[in-house]
């Protein structure tokens, strides 16, 4: 699918990946709507931080994937969605799973429908690395056994079997966007590298975290949103699940070390595991290493960061919004 001049809609667009992929779409020559959570305050999220030449170029679209009729009304006149709407903190899908399963699930289920009674073009469906839970085999390739190990990765399953189940009933013409760890420039200290980076900005003596022995796949959020615009220029990954992964790991624990070193080389400080920080036992997934064999075989992409790149693009970031971050608590 050629994306200049298509009249494309992204779902959570008010988000952390949403607004950088709303970007890369703008930069492809596509005509944007950006479906942004409905609120009293009018905030239309990240995209309120778009310069006024970007904004002025963007349709912004105010309401809710959880209501049928919003949906549908977004997605008339358009030629593809990009969905990428979703609940995401894992420790609070464990006491508010039914939030977590009327977005993710029915949020989804609401897309496809509307999709599939208004001819869209193309679906693309955002899932999650979560879904595969601590790696049976590495890499982890598209084959791999999902196993629901939150309430988060549950639904994400739920929205992902939705998703292939329209595919195959209906020929819905649905790709399932699988991006690994995603990190970069906006993201919320719920996730670990700016809950790492903010706290040592912050100047404190000791790194509180979680798990510090688990491995992940970090891919830099220009990278994941490159991801997007190539699967969606291919005619090949219709119908089919698809990762987004560099193919390299780390643990927790040295992505810590790594961090301190690039912005503090020289101050002493500890990086301790905090039992409120933990998931519970068998919830922790322990390993994610990522296979993209299938990504650059069906399309031309590839990762450009090296980790040390997109750290360094994210600290300088972080270092100047350091306002947005409370650094003193724990972001659930």
């Amino acid at each position: 699918m050629k994306l200049k001049n298509k009249k494309i809609l992204v779902t959570g667009a008010d988000g952390f990946i949403g607004s950088h992929l709303v970007e890369a779409l703008l930069a492809e020559g596509a005509n944007v709507r950006a479906f942004c959570f409905y609120n009293s305050f009018n905030s239309y999220g990240w995209i309120d931080t778009f310069p006024k030449d970007k904004l002025a170029k963007l349709d912004i679209f105010m309401g809710d994937v959880r209501d049928p009729n919003g949906v549908r009304t977004a997605l008339k006149g358009m030629d593809a969605v990009f969905h990428l709407a979703a609940l995401i903190g894992i420790p609070y899908s464990y006491h508010s799973p039914d939030n977590y399963v009327d977005t993710n699930i029915k949020g989804t289920l609401n897309i496809l429908q509307a999709a599939r009674d208004l001819s869209l073009e193309r679906v693309f469906i955002t899932s999650t690395s979560e879904v595969y839970g601590t790696a049976l085999y590495t890499p982890i390739d598209e084959k791999h056994p999902l196993q629901p190990q939150s309430p988060y990765s549950a639904t994400k399953i739920g929205a992902d079997s939705i998703s292939e189940a329209f595919y195959r009933s209906f020929d819905l013409p649905v790709t399932i966007v699988r991006p690994f760890n995603t990190y970069g420039p906006r993201q919320s200290s719920r996730a670990v590298i700016p809950t790492i980076v903010s706290q040592v900005l912050a100047g404190a003596a000791q790194i509180k975290l979680g798990e510090l022995e688990s491995k992940r796949d970090f891919s830099y959020v220009k990278d994941s949103c490159q991801g997007f615009i190539e699967i969606a220029r291919s005619g090949k990954t219709i119908g089919e699940k698809i990762n987004i992964a560099t193919g390299r790991e780390i643990t927790i624990r040295e992505l810590a070390e790594n961090i301190i070193k690039l912005i503090s080389p020289r101050q002493n400080i500890k990086i301790i595991s905090e039992d409120k920080r933990k998931r519970p036992a068998n919830s922790e997934v322990m390993r994610l290493l990522g296979n993209n064999k299938k990504i650059k075989a069906l399309t031309d992409w590839k990762p450009k960061y090296s980790l040390k790149e997109g750290l360094g693009e994210t600290i300088s970031w972080i270092k100047q919004n350091m306002d947005r971050y409370k650094v003193n608590i724990y972001n659930v």
